[in-house]
């Protein structure tokens, strides 16, 4: 009987072990470990797994509460892009992409949060801006060059 037991237990923890593998999804738009990321100069991080390969471009709201972002310009190649926002501001921001038939916004975030946007992107210009109230009329915006 404790033979028969211990081997139930046995199978049952090979099930579970089975199932606790390889969880990667690089459909996600959490963070997988797949896209590197640029954090200065406005260029764009690339994997090396070829044409169209996922890219994670990092920008900053103004941490004094001014409403502009840390860069003015974006680069990337084509493909999925994401743009990760800090907020380190007292005022809520957020980041939208738009242009080319595309429009995509992310959440909007309040000091701490990081807001992101992700679009499969064609060759050309983008706009990217915060969505919330006015702060894209005063000067919360930047382009994003796709080549």
């Amino acid at each position: 009987m404790r033979m028969l037991t211990l081997t139930a237990l046995l199978c049952a923890l090979a099930i579970v072990a089975a199932g606790c593998g390889d969880d990667d999804d690089n459909g996600s738009s959490g963070g997988s470990g797949d896209a590197q990321t640029t954090d200065t100069g406005g260029g764009a991080g690339e994997t090396g797994g070829g044409g169209g390969a996922a890219q994670t471009l990092k920008l900053s709201a103004d941490p004094g509460g001014a409403l502009k972002f840390d860069k003015s310009s974006l680069t990337a190649k084509p493909g999925k892009v994401t743009i990760v926002m800090d907020n380190p501001s007292d005022l809520p921001h957020a980041v939208e992409i738009e242009g080319s038939g595309v429009e995509v916004a992310g959440e909007t975030v309040g000091n701490g949060g990081v807001s992101k946007a992700s679009a499969d992107l064609k060759a050309g210009e983008y706009e990217y801006y915060c969505p919330v109230g006015d702060h894209q009329a005063a000067g919360m915006e930047g382009t994003l060059t796709v080549q």
